[in-house]
């Protein structure tokens, strides 16, 4: 039980976070030897895990000969495994309240260029169902900056074509209703119409993305595709789901968007997340600044 969750995390870090190989490899060998230390405590379950487990091995780890950099990585790594452990309700609480981290350092998000998400799109054969599908789940991906989990746990009665908006349900079970463009509600409806029927089989379902056997899709299936059409359009970045949620936020605030409107569709509850992306702005919001403000207008010769 405790090395299940610690590969679902991996897929979590990977998919859902978008982490760096790097990240990924010290945040798991870190967890892991948090979890021999607690079956060593003969702990079989993370719900019996509790602030007495936590003293313990915060106690264990000032015995190790490590540096401090590599305890404050070690702590950090705890802290974003507890609360994952929370989100998928392994545990009741979230343990990650019980620990004190150093201040996080805030990395800029990585995103595509215009030119490289066209090319993205342009990527998938939407005369196959598997296409199909593919061409829709990235356009909406794009057109509303969910999150990978967001996407694949979406049910066909999300998605109004009427009123051109899709629901989904975030964090802490919170709705929230984003705006569509025409591409993405051309593509979902093309697979809606056509392509979905035909991976049905006998299966009844309500879930929108569906794999070749008419299950629904995995975290997991969905980085896989997603990395195949990146390496198929030529991106060299290393591309994420959560690559194309930031594309979705930087180009919309880079054209204009209002950030709160930007947080709303988000679904971040705290503006300050969001905040991250006003860096991009640069030299655009300085031109602006410029033309704008009475002390800054360039004089007219």
């Amino acid at each position: 039980m405790l090395d299940q969750a610690i590969d679902d995390y991996i897929v979590y870090l990977t998919v859902e976070k978008g982490s760096s190989r790097n990240t990924i490899e010290a945040y798991s060998n870190d967890v892991r030897k948090l979890a021999q230390y607690l079956s060593d405590a003969d702990i079989k379950r993370w719900s019996q895990v509790d602030s007495y487990h936590i003293r313990g091995y915060l106690a264990f780890m000032q015995q190790e000969d490590v540096t401090n950099t590599t305890r404050a990585r070690n702590v950090a790594a705890m802290k974003s495994f507890f609360r994952f452990l929370y989100i998928e309700k392994y545990t009741d609480s979230n343990l990650a309240e019980l620990l004190d981290g150093p201040r996080k350092e805030k990395v800029l998000p990585k995103y595509l260029t215009i030119e490289e998400v066209e090319r993205l799109m342009a990527a998938p054969d939407v005369t196959t169902p598997n296409g199909c599908r593919d061409k829709a789940m990235l356009e909406l991906l794009y057109a509303s900056g969910l999150r990978v989990t967001e996407l694949i746990t979406l049910r066909l009665s999300d998605i109004s074509f009427e009123m051109a908006y899709v629901r989904c349900f975030g964090k802490g079970a919170k709705e929230r209703v984003i705006p569509l463009g025409k591409y993405a509600l051309q593509a979902l409806e093309r697979y809606i119409d056509v392509c979905r029927p035909k991976v049905m089989n006998n299966w009844q379902t309500d879930i929108l993305f569906l794999n070749k056997s008419g299950n629904g899709l995995t975290r997991q299936g969905f980085w896989k595709i997603i990395k195949k059409y990146g390496q198929e359009a030529g991106i060299t970045a290393d591309l994420t789901p959560h690559v194309l949620r930031h594309s979705f936020a930087t180009h919309l605030l880079s054209n204009g968007a209002d950030l709160r409107a930007i947080q709303e569709m988000l679904g971040h509850a705290d503006i300050a997340t969001t905040q991250i992306y006003t860096h991009l702005l640069g030299e655009q919001m300085l031109e602006v600044y410029k033309e704008a403000h009475p002390r800054a207008k360039k004089k007219q010769s």
